[in-house]
Parts: structure tokens; C-alpha cells; sequence
């Protein structure tokens, strides 16, 4: 198979994060012999401090002819700390979001055994736990009508039926393809927009009898998420639940460092770690690549290619073993290894592996 990849590396520790996510890409192209090219372009506070926008039009063209795109991360603090700026660098991700047409954000929440000490939830609580959230990405609130003056603002949390049904056919999907239980998470007994989804989800429960459909309001999973991990399977909801659930969500793990995701939509998906740019930790080496590794495997899967997916994530685990981590999540009297050196620890792993089998 032949790709052509959209780089974004970004602001912070973007660019780090990014190399090392574009090795294990090359690695395992090498591997199955697949043949990749990559086009690089800028976003966020990089190009905005190039060309004034932090989504320029050639960086939208760049993703657009691409098969798939791999970003890292956007933000600055001089941005972050200035309520007065215009133009600032998220407003590049939702760009890339909206023109794009990447209405479904799917983050996998999965804990690692080795790692179960780091997280902050019990180990019978959090050990096991393995599910999906699946997030409305182009609606709601962050793209509604908006006003704000020096007395009254609001934001308008609009939604369709077309936009909500096929986020919802697109949980549906993912759940029956794991263990057919999807929780479709609303606030439907306050909001009006909350109502739509639930009168749509149970309009089109009945097209998936083999699916466990049950609701949950979203203070409710908030909880639920810390009480009871392991209940969920996966789970729909409107983008601004979406986003703190899944913020929530990645604290189980006890690193924000280990989760990848994908925006998929109309046109070209996006493949990118959850978390931030971290600008402190900008050249420092210490960043910890694997989410930005994960999002690797979950674009070849995207693609249909589960073996080049599951080689990567036993590099993962297998670094994980054998302690090959950067500090964040090293165990205490570890070695200390830098973003450089797991990334390339994995390389090696891949490219000495003989497990190519699909």
C-alpha cells in the first residue's frame, strides 16, 4: 500500500513527539513493504507567528490531498495568557476540524498493567477498564452562534438530525464490533438539544438489536468513569461533554502521555495524541512520544491494516516491560530514557520483530 502522510508537528513538544511517531510510521512501512511519503506543513502558534494564521490555507491543501494526517499538538502560553488575542493557536484545530469535516473524535481509554500503580483510581477499580469514547466534533456549542459584550455573552448549543444521527451510527458501528454495549451520555433533562439526541438514538436503537443501548446523563458518567471504569464499552455524546469526559477518561490511565485518537469525517482523518503541547517541556527531551506512537497504530487500523496496528502497540507494551520510559511514568530507580531514545528503542523492537502476520 502506498501513503502519503500529512505532518503537523506543532507547537511545544510537538515536534519531538512528531519525529518519533513518523520513525515507527517508517519502520513498519519498511516491514510490511508499504511505501510512504510525507509532506510537512504548520499549525497553531508556529504559523501563526509565520503567516499570521493558525490554520493557513496551504497547511488545509497539505491535509486535504493527503490519505491520512499525523498532528501532534498546538498552544503557547504568550497566547494562553493574553485574554485579549484574536487569533489564537486552537482556533487552527478547530479549522482543521470544521474544514475537514471531522465530526467523529474516537479516543480509545485502555490501562496497562505495568502502569496500573500511576493511576489515581484504585487498582480494583481501574484494572481492566477498556472502552471508547466517541465525541461529536463539529457541532455544538464550540461552533454555534456566539456574542459577548461587556454585560452578556452566550454560546448556542445547536444540533441536527443529520449530525446527530451519524455520529451516533458511527458508536453503533465501533460497538458492535467490541462488546455491543454503547451508553449514549445527554444532559435530557435540562437541555433541549440533549432531547433531540435521545429521541434520535432511541429511534435508531431498534436498526441494532444486537447492541445494548442504555442513557446516561452526563454528571452521572462523570462519576460512573471513576466509580466504575469497566461498565463502559463505548460511548456518544455532544463535543462539549465529549471533551471533558474524555479529559476525565485519560487520567484512568494514570498518563495523559499513553492516549492516542482519530477525527474521521468527510475527508481526509487525523490521528494525533490527546494531550497538549507542553511547552515547558519544549526541548528537553523528556516528552513521552507513545500516544503520539498509538495514534500511529490506530491510523494503519484505519486503514485495515490490524497486523502493522498490533505490532506497534507489543512494541509498546514491550518497552513498557522493560521499563524504557521517560520520566513521567519511569518506576522509581529506573533509567532515565528521553523522547529520542524510546522512540528509537521501539524502532528497533519493530524492525527485529519476525511477527508480521495478519
Amino acid at each position: 500500500m502506498e501513503f502519503k502522510i500529512a505532518v503537523l508537528p506543532g507547537d511545544g513538544i510537538g515536534p519531538e513527539i512528531s519525529e518519533q511517531g513518523v520513525a515507527v510510521m517508517t519502520a513498519v512501512c519498511e516491514k510490511f513493504g508499504h511505501k510512504v511519503t510525507y509532506d510537512y506543513a504548520i499549525c497553531g502558534a508556529d504559523a501563526i507567528d509565520k503567516v499570521g494564521d493558525p490554520f493557513p490555507e496551504e497547511t488545509f491543501h497539505t491535509c486535504l490531498h493527503a490519505d491520512a494526517v499525523l498532528f501532534s499538538a498546538v498552544g503557547d502560553p504568550k497566547y494562553d495568557n493574553d485574554p485579549t488575542a484574536k487569533v489564537r493557536p486552537e482556533q487552527g484545530l478547530l479549522a482543521m476540524r470544521k474544514k475537514l469535516g471531522l465530526y467523529a473524535n474516537i479516543r480509545p481509554v485502555e490501562t496497562f498493567d505495568c502502569l496500573i500503580h500511576k493511576s489515581p483510581l484504585k487498582d480494583e477499580l481501574v484494572r481492566g477498564a477498556d472502552f471508547i469514547c466517541i465525541r461529536e466534533l463539529t457541532g455544538g456549542m464550540y461552533f454555534g452562534e456566539k456574542y459577548q459584550d461587556n454585560d452578556k455573552a452566550y454560546d448556542t448549543n445547536f444540533y441536527s438530525r443529520p449530525e446527530i444521527e451519524r455520529i451516533l451510527r458511527i458508536g453503533y458501528e465501533y460497538a458492535r464490533r467490541r462488546h455491543k454495549h454503547l451508553t449514549v451520555i445527554d444532559k435530557a433533562n435540562i437541555l433541549a438539544s440533549s432531547r433531540l439526541w435521545r429521541q434520535i438514538a432511541k429511534e435508531m436503537a431498534p436498526q441494532y438489536p444486537d447492541v445494548l443501548t442504555d442513557f446516561m446523563y452526563v454528571d452521572n458518567a462523570s462519576m460512573r468513569m471513576l466509580q466504575e471504569p469497566r461498565f463502559f464499552d463505548v460511548m456518544v455524546t455532544e463535543n462539549t461533554f465529549g471533551d471533558i469526559l474524555t479529559d476525565e477518561g485519560s487520567c484512568i490511565t494514570g498518563s495523559m502521555g499513553l492516549l492516542p485518537s482519530a477525527s474521521t469525517g468527510d475527508h481526509t482523518p487525523v490521528f494525533e495524541p490527546i494531550h497538549g503541547s507542553w511547552p515547558q517541556a519544549k526541548g528537553q527531551d523528556i516528552a513521552n512520544p507513545l500516544a503520539q506512537i498509538l495514534s500511529v497504530a490506530m491510523l494503519f487500523e484505519y486503514f485495515g491494516l490490524e497486523a502493522e496496528g498490533r505490532l506497534i502497540r507489543k512494541a509498546v507494551s514491550a518497552s513498557l516491560d522493560a521499563n524504557v520510559r521517560t520520566p513521567e511514568i519511569q518506576v522509581e530507580g529506573g533509567a532515565k530514557y528521553g523522547t529520542k531514545e524510546v522512540g528509537a528503542w521501539i524502532v528497533r523492537f519493530i524492525e527485529s520483530s519476525n511477527d508480521i502476520s495478519n
